[in-house]
């Protein structure tokens, strides 16, 4: 992976601590974190409940870097104008929670933001395939969303090669991002799976490192290869 190709590192804070939130954005930033990946669910579309608008406007004043909210909602329709007026650069909703994706494309753009879409692990990439030129990102869910800390499945990386095949091929510039289970040990699998885009949640928020240490872990990681 070329300098020009670098993969990104996309903290989530579903691990973190919520009561140091500004304290722990500014140490992830200044490690070297590359944007945030913010979970917004909603006890319907996945079981648990995390947090709304008022999170991303904390993060927005502790941090100058990119944000984007993944939207694992039930009506993404409903949510897309308050994380936009927030400070969300991209939104991503997921293509199982609408029958309209186009539209909910068109209405992202429409607020001034980057478009992405998340695809569940039962969801094939050809469902995709009409969509691609009209996204900035696709992120491909490496575990059942709605829970932190499972185990990524290895296979569904699969998903990221065709992805990345069929991006390349057609002379895209949509990214593809990875999400669950990424850490230091599958990190380089992942970029060699042609991932654009890593979200690492405990792998940056755990108890047993700081946000700094465990950036420079996954770079570390990285570099090996």
């Amino acid at each position: 992976m070329s300098s020009a190709d670098r993969l990104l590192i996309a903290p989530s804070i579903l691990t973190a601590d919520f009561g140091r939130l500004e304290e722990q954005a500014r140490a992830a930033e200044a490690a070297g974190a590359d944007l945030w990946h913010l979970d917004v669910m909603d006890g319907h579309f996945v079981p648990a409940i995390t947090f709304g608008a008022s999170v991303v406007e904390v993060f927005r004043r502790a941090s100058s870097l990119p944000i984007e909210v993944h939207l694992m909602v039930a009506n993404p329709e409903a949510q897309l104008a308050p994380f936009a007026e927030a400070g969300a650069e991209r939104l991503i909703f997921h293509y199982e929670a609408t029958s309209t994706p186009r539209a909910l494309l068109e209405a992202t753009r429409a607020l001034g933001c980057q478009r992405g879409i998340a695809i569940s692990p039962d969801t094939p990439v050809d469902a995709l395939t009409p969509l691609l030129a009209d996204l900035e990102q696709v992120t491909v869910m490496l575990i059942q969303p709605g829970k932190g800390g499972q185990p990524m499945m290895p296979a569904l990386l699969e998903k990221v090669r065709d992805l990345r095949a069929r991006v390349d091929a057609a002379g895209l510039p949509t990214r593809i991002e990875v999400d669950g289970g990424v850490k230091a040990h599958n990190l380089a699998t992942c970029a060699a799976a042609g991932t654009h885009i890593a979200v690492a949640g405990s792998a940056v928020f755990n108890p047993a490192q700081s946000p700094a240490e465990a950036i420079t872990e996954l770079r570390a990681a990285l570099a090996r290869g």
